[in-house]
């Protein structure tokens, strides 16, 4: 049965993952607007209550780029790379989701079917949560190659010719990763990614089963497509809530080029939070938010929809 629970979930994510990149790709530019400004902004950032000389013009140098919107950054995707770039580093995200979501999915089935009360057929939300975090984090931590290759080559794009990394696929990606920066580039941002699946899984999977069961609960809909529909949209929007923050700050940590002998942009996760705070106030955190919830929307939709199918149809095995 555990093993079920592995295949179930890693069909769903897959099918999911696949059906909703676009999406996730115009998060990724969007989350990054702004960064290269603001590593130059935070180089002279006075206190909070610093007073200003009047003829102060030390950041009127720096170019402020206007930010856009997500159908405005899918069409400039579209008219300066191609209908094809919507769909960079689709390999990493297939080979993310058989790794991290595959994990998640499998473990969190294995633990809801041991801690559920075998009298009410039920499991307290306490211990939904828990077992999302634990899922979370350690399906994070074995897919976290894949997904280092898939926001590098999802970003790619937006750089210069000359800066592009232009790998070929994920495996191109992780073999030139290890070569050039070392095997522990491979986990650049792992605290992140544990720390957001964690998130994720608790509230993605917690969120779901609690919607449905209180759906069902009070009668308000029969166990169908409409039910799946209507607590996974709910569920998506919570997660997307709760893991923006920590998803930006994954993104620009892992994106982040380290050049030999130069100090990186950022000293960690922390460090990045708050340079993106300063140089761009705490709304930057919540950068990407409209297609975060516009993927994670679909995405979520997808993946249960799809779970609950394919549990119809192995019910038998």
């Amino acid at each position: 049965m555990g093993v079920k629970g592995f295949v179930e979930g890693g069909i769903a994510s897959i099918i999911a993952g696949c059906s909703t990149h676009p999406l996730d790709l115009i998060k990724v530019r969007m989350q990054l607007q702004g960064e290269a400004s603001a590593s130059i902004q935070t180089q002279t950032l006075r206190p909070a209550l610093a007073f200003h000389p009047p003829n102060n013009t030390t950041n009127a140098h720096v170019p402020v780029a206007p930010r856009v919107g997500p159908v405005a950054v899918g069409v400039r995707i579209v008219q300066q790379e191609g209908v094809a770039a919507l769909f960079s580093g689709i390999s990493a995200t297939v080979l993310r989701q058989t790794l991290y979501s595959t994990t998640r999915m499998g473990l969190y089935d294995m633990l809801k079917k041991k801690w559920t009360d075998p009298n009410t057929k039920n499991m307290p939300l306490g211990k939904k949560i828990v077992a999302g975090l634990i899922a979370g984090g350690i399906g994070a931590a074995v897919g976290n190659p894949a997904d280092v290759a898939m926001v590098r080559m999802q970003a790619d794009g937006r750089l210069p010719a000359a800066q592009r990394r232009n790998y070929k696929s994920v495996v191109d990606a992780i073999t030139q990763m290890s070569k050039n920066e070392g095997i522990t580039s491979l986990w650049r941002g792992s605290s992140l990614t544990v720390n957001r699946a964690m998130l994720v899984t608790a509230s993605q999977l917690a969120s779901y089963d609690e919607f449905k069961e209180m759906i069902l609960g009070k009668g308000l809909m029969k166990d169908g497509l409409g039910t799946h529909v209507t607590a996974s949209f709910a569920a998506g929007f919570v997660a997307a809530v709760v893991t923006n923050p920590v998803d930006v700050i994954k993104t620009r940590v892992m994106n982040m080029k380290v050049e030999p002998g130069a100090a990186p942009p950022y000293n960690g996760a922390l460090d990045c939070a708050m340079k993106t705070i300063k140089a761009e106030g705490p709304m930057a955190l919540y950068k990407g938010f409209i297609p975060t919830i516009s993927r994670q929307g679909p995405f979520t939709i997808v993946l249960f929809v799809t779970l609950e199918q394919v549990r119809k149809l192995l019910k038998d095995f």
